[in-house]
C-alpha cells in the first residue's frame, strides 16, 4: 500500500488517498477513475511529499515523552487515591445510586464513584445529575 498526497487542480482542495501501488495510481488516473471528492473534478495531481521515516525520534524525544506519560499516569493515581478515600464505591450500581441520592432529599450521603455506561451518563445528565467520566488506571502490581 501507498499513500499519496493528491490535489485539486480546480478547487486547491489537499486530500490523502491509498493505492494497492504506484502502478494503481497510474491505472486509475489513466482511467479517470481519480475525482476530487469535494468537486468531483478529474484534474486530480499527486503533490510533492516527504517520506516518513520509522525510527526518526532521538533517544531524548522519546526519554521525554516516557517520563511525560509516567507524570500523567501518577497524577491519574493520586486522583484515584482521593476518590477512593473520600467517596463510597457503588460498582455497577452507579446510576441507580446517583438517582437516589438526586431525588431523595432526606438521604445524606458522601459522594459516590462506580461503573456507568456512557447512556446512564447521557440518561443522568439529561435529568440533571451531576455525573462525570475520569480515566481509571487499574493496579497491575500484586
Amino acid at each position: 500500500m501507498i499513500k499519496y498526497k493528491l490535489i485539486c487542480k480546480d478547487c486547491n482542495i489537499k486530500f490523502d488517498s491509498w493505492f494497492a501501488s504506484s502502478n494503481e495510481y497510474e491505472k486509475l488516473k489513466k482511467r479517470k477513475f481519480l475525482t476530487c471528492h469535494s468537486c468531483n473534478s478529474l484534474k486530480v495531481e499527486k503533490t510533492l511529499m516527504a517520506p516518513q521515516l520509522i525510527n526518526s525520534k532521538s533517544k531524548s524525544e522519546t526519554k521525554l515523552d516516557s517520563l511525560k506519560h509516567q507524570k500523567i499516569k501518577n497524577t491519574i493515581k493520586n486522583y484515584q487515591k482521593f476518590i477512593k478515600d473520600n467517596f463510597q464505591y457503588v460498582g455497577d450500581n452507579f446510576a441507580y445510586e446517583a438517582r437516589s441520592i438526586h431525588y431523595n432529599s432526606k438521604k445524606k450521603s458522601k459522594g459516590i464513584y462506580g461503573k456507568a455506561s456512557k447512556q446512564d451518563l447521557r440518561e443522568l445528565k439529561e435529568e440533571g445529575i451531576d455525573a462525570q467520566m475520569i480515566p481509571w488506571i487499574e493496579d497491575k502490581k500484586n
